[in-house]
């Protein structure tokens, strides 16, 4: 039997105002479509119960199988980046809780995420069911190699961070869509932006 949803709260509902100018708006996030989904979307509907208390700290959180929802500035941070204006379609790599894809699901029409930790992926998918949204697919499997079968893409957004930045991926972006992946390792990674031009 599934787990109810935790309540949304006039307690939550202010903690998530604050998250929002505190963690985010004043870090420079100000698009106002972003602002707007991130205060509609209860973040704490996406973490282990045992974690309720700490939804909106601004900290990444331990969600199983050694993944974490990521830092609330970060999620905000990558979504802006991709620069939607509801239209697109979006692949994600590394759904973790689903979050992130609820967020994307908001603001975009379609979303493709993709898990390799079949346990965490079954959890989104009933999730993201029970939260309402339907325009979120969650697959299982190793994302680095995109999906061809849904490509092109306008925008893809990997949450986890890579070496260098993956050729498939790059491949399944449209023109003019937008790749925002980490690249690096545990020591250190940079935030990159690639933009497909017309010549590829």
């Amino acid at each position: 039997m599934e787990t109810p949803l935790p309540p949304d709260t006039a307690q939550t509902r202010a903690l998530r105002e604050e998250m929002v100018m505190e963690q985010i708006f004043r870090r420079g996030v100000h698009t106002a479509r972003v602002l707007k989904e991130l205060r509609t979307l209860p973040r704490h509907w996406f973490v282990p119960d045992d974690l309720l208390p700490y939804a909106y700290d601004d900290s990444p959180l331990p969600i199983g199988q050694g993944q974490t929802i990521s830092q609330p500035y970060i999620v905000a941070l990558m979504t802006d980046l991709l620069k939607l204006s509801g239209d697109e379609t979006v692949l994600e790599i590394g759904t973790g809780s689903g979050y992130q894809a609820a967020l994307l699901s908001l603001l975009a029409q379609q979303v493709y995420t993709v898990e390799r930790h079949a346990v965490l992926a079954q959890a989104a998918a009933q999730r993201l069911a029970a939260v309402g949204i339907h325009n979120v697919t969650v697959l299982t499997g190793d994302g680095s190699g995109g999906f061809p079968e849904y490509a092109p893409f306008q925008g893809i957004l990997v949450t986890a961070a890579a070496p260098r930045v993956p050729e498939p991926l790059l491949e399944q972006l449209d023109v003019g869509g937008r790749l925002i992946i980490p690249v690096g390792s545990r020591s250190g990674q940079d935030l990159v932006i690639a933009q497909k031009s017309p010549a590829g």
